[in-house]
């Protein structure tokens, strides 16, 4: 397969016992999180910049 021999083991080590299916499923929900934590971090900053804008500075 010409994989690395590390990312082998790292891979092997994170996704060992599961079905395909499952690993599917693993990444679907850590695409996710990484949306809902940019989503998270956009919210806060239009916040932190709408407090700004209101104290009239």
């Amino acid at each position: 397969m010409e994989v690395n021999e590390s990312t082998y083991l790292r891979w092997r080590n994170q996704y060992g016992g599961m079905k395909s299916e499952e690993a599917n499923r693993l990444k679907q929900l850590e695409d996710e999180n990484k949306r809902l934590k940019e989503l998270a971090f956009d919210l806060s900053l239009d916040n932190k910049m709408l407090k700004y804008i209101s104290e009239g500075n």
